[in-house]
This record gives C-alpha cells, sequence and structure tokens, in this order.
C-alpha cells in the first residue's frame, strides 16, 4: 500500500476506529462477569462451572495470539479485521440465545478467536500508517479504548440488564456493534498489508519456511518478559482491586464500582499521553532507546503507589494512591512502539501475538496467585505487593535484553 496516498485526517480517524473497536472489545469480554448472577440463576451453574466458563474465553484467545499476528503480516487487513470484529459482534449478539452451557462455552471460545485480532491488528496498522518517531500516540490511543470499555461496561451493562435481561442484552451489546463495520468499509484502504507480500515467490517460501524461527530472537524474547511484568500488574488491578475496595476499605459496591473505574480511565488516559511525549521529545532530537525506555521505566515505577496505597490508614488516600499506581499506563504506547521498532517490518503482527500471549499468561497466573497469597496470609498486601515487585522487574529486559530500537529486516 502507498501511504502517499493516505491523508493525514484519514490516519487518525482509522485509529479512532481502532480505539473504537478495542472499546467494543473489552465491554463484549467482560459483560458476562456481570450478567453470571443472572445466567446462573437460570441454568443453574456451580462456582466450578462458573469458573469454566469464566475462563473459555481465554483459551481461545491466547492460543491464537501467534496465528493471528501471523495473518495480519500476510493478509488484506480491511477484511481481516472486519471479518474477525464480525465474527465477536456475532458470537456476542447469539450468547443471548445460548439453551445450554456447552452453547455458552462454545460461543465464548467463539468471541475469543474473533477478538484475538484486536493487538496484532491495531499495531500492525499503526505501524503501517506511521513512522518510528510518531507511533506513541496513535499506539496509545487505540489501546487506550480497552480500558474506556472498562469504565463504560460498569454503567452500560448493568443498566441494560436490569431493563432487558440478559438474554436481550448480548443480543443488543452483540448486533449493534455491528453498525462499526459502516465507516471502517468506508474508511479503511482497500489494500494495506505487509511489505512481506510484495516478495518473490521463491523469497515468499523462505520467508514462510522460516517464520516460526524468526520468533527465537533475543529482542522478542525480552519483549515477552517485560510484557509479562506489565500485564501481571495490570490483571492485579483488573481483577482484585474493586474486591479489595469493598473488603477492605469498606466502600460499597457502587462506590468500589466508581473507584476503581476513575483508577481505570487514569490507566487509559495515561496511554496516549505517554506515547504523545515521547514523541514529541523524539521530534525535538532526542534518542529514540532512552527516550521510550526512560518513560517506560518511571513509568513502571509509580507501581510503587499501589504498595504505598496499602499501608496508609485513611480510605480516600489511599485512592488517591491507586489512581497515582495507574500512571503506569504512561508505558503502554511505549512499550507497542519498542516491539514495532524491535520488529522486521513484515513480522509486527506475529510478534504482537508473541507479546500478547505472554500477557495472558500473566493474566492467567496473577488472580490465582493473589487469590492463594491472601488465603495464605489473610491480608490483600502481599499479592499487591508482588504485582508491584514483578512490574518493576520488568524494567531490566527492557535495559538489558532489548537493544537499539530501530527496525530490523528479515
Amino acid at each position: 500500500m502507498d501511504l502517499a496516498n493516505v491523508s493525514n485526517e484519514r490516519r487518525w480517524v482509522i485509529v479512532v476506529l481502532l480505539f473504537t473497536a478495542s472499546l467494543i472489545n473489552y465491554l463484549d469480554r467482560a459483560a458476562i462477569s456481570f450478567a453470571l448472577p443472572l445466567i446462573s440463576k437460570d441454568f443453574h451453574l456451580t462456582s466450578t462451572t462458573k469458573g469454566l466458563l469464566l475462563s473459555s474465553f481465554f483459551w481461545s484467545y491466547a492460543l491464537m495470539q501467534i496465528p493471528i499476528g501471523w495473518c495480519a503480516d500476510r493478509l488484506n487487513l480491511r477484511w481481516l479485521y472486519a471479518g474477525a470484529f464480525a465474527l465477536w459482534s456475532l458470537a456476542q449478539g447469539l450468547t443471548g440465545l445460548a439453551g445450554s452451557l456447552a452453547a455458552l462455552a462454545g460461543l465464548r471460545i467463539l468471541l475469543g478467536v474473533g477478538e484475538s485480532i484486536y493487538l496484532p491488528g491495531g499495531s500492525k496498522i499503526v505501524s503501517l500508517l506511521f513512522s518510528d518517531k510518531e507511533r506513541g500516540l496513535p499506539s496509545g490511543l487505540f489501546d487506550f479504548g480497552t480500558r474506556t470499555g472498562l469504565v463504560l461496561e460498569g454503567i452500560l451493562v448493568p443498566w441494560l440488564l436490569v431493563r432487558y435481561g440478559w438474554r436481550h442484552t448480548f443480543l443488543l451489546l452483540g448486533l449493534t456493534a455491528l453498525v462499526w463495520l459502516i465507516p471502517w468499509f468506508l474508511i479503511f484502504p482497500r489494500r494495506m498489508r505487509s511489505i512481506s507480500n510484495g516478495l518473490s515467490s521463491a523469497q515468499s517460501t523462505t520467508s514462510s519456511g522460516t517464520r516460526w524461527r524468526a520468533l527465537a530472537n533475543r529482542n522478542l524474547l525480552g519483549i515477552c518478559l517485560g510484557f509479562f511484568c506489565f500485564d501481571y500488574y495490570w490483571y492485579v488491578l483488573v481483577t482484585w482491586l474493586p474486591d479489595y475496595l469493598v473488603t477492605v476499605r469498606h466502600f460499597s459496591i457502587v462506590q468500589a464500582g466508581f473507584y476503581a473505574s476513575v483508577a481505570f480511565f487514569t490507566f487509559g488516559l495515561a496511554e496516549p499521553i505517554g506515547g504523545w511525549i515521547a514523541d514529541s521529545l523524539i521530534r525535538r532530537g532526542w534518542n529514540e532507546t532512552w527516550t521510550r525506555k526512560g518513560i517506560v521505566t518511571m513509568a513502571f515505577f509509580t507501581g510503587l503507589f499501589l504498595v504505598a496505597a496499602l499501608r496508609v490508614a485513611d480510605a480516600r488516600t489511599a485512592v488517591g494512591l491507586l489512581i497515582g499506581a495507574s500512571l503506569v499506563g504512561l508505558s503502554t504506547g511505549n512499550l507497542l512502539v519498542i516491539l514495532q521498532c524491535c520488529a522486521p517490518p513484515e513480522r509486527v503482527g506475529i510478534w504482537t501475538g508473541a507479546e500478547n500471549f505472554a500477557g495472558n499468561l500473566a493474566g492467567i497466573i496473577a488472580p490465582l496467585a493473589i487469590g492463594s497469597l491472601i488465603k495464605t496470609s489473610g491480608s490483600y498486601v502481599p499479592g499487591f505487593a508482588l504485582g508491584s515487585i514483578v512490574l518493576l522487574l520488568g524494567v531490566f529486559p527492557y535495559w538489558f535484553i532489548i537493544g537499539e530500537l530501530k527496525q530490523r529486516s528479515s
């Protein structure tokens, strides 16, 4: 695709569409958490079957990361992203018609397959539309949609459940989201794919035969380790923060939901800001490697506010510190750009898939580890403190494993 034919206004409209898709992505995946009490009543679910239903999404979502990343590198992104979006929206909508636990789990698995496109596809599109010195803001902005989705679901989904019931809620969320496809097809270029598609037949065969070996790369190893640490901290907040605010700080469920939403929104708002700061400094002549890694480091150290929040006696002060702990989001746009700078241009998608796979492993481990530590110690402090420690350990891969930030050919 000739980027000269894509106007600056069109590029940013595409970023806004990616932001909206990311918002819908998180809204859809988490709606079941609010609907679970109603679903459990209808299907007489036990705690074991509840856990099975909640985890089924991540089976396919995690396993699809590398395959969908490879597809993002090879296929027309206009149709690939639209097809995945349509698949997850239909799976969400059809959940409202499910007549058994098996059908519910199957649709959650299908939802995971469709939603797997959001990070590998979005990151790949940004890498094609923007130069390396201007990717921080769009990378942070499109991923900001996920955090906004968490805030919106806390307001919209409970209201829909009370007003329409869980079946009609899923139908509304899934089927109305398909409207997003209209501006996507109107705005997105008809042909956008990796430069690897311009290789000769012989080169393409060789590239195909070595694509999996390309994952055995020092920079990618460092990126996966660092992102694992980042996502471990994120999933500590997502899975346990509301419960902590109710159980330890004695807020009502409504208050806890509000303060948790403020923390998540702060995390998300920091994402494009951190990317914009780095882009601005780099345009002024600052070294890209030191700038992006430096902002990541400073952002990771704000995770220590989480430990401080656990130690203060006053609940309102604790909330303020938790909002400070959400400034870790300043790193997110730069984390995505670091990958885009290190990956061969034709493998940004598959590298992002590998990165997000590592992050989702943290998403599986973190809630279980914290639950075990709470049971053992009778306190939230060890589990939350571990989240901050793991996050700080993530600084080391970015400085000592990942090298200079410049794109490498395959």
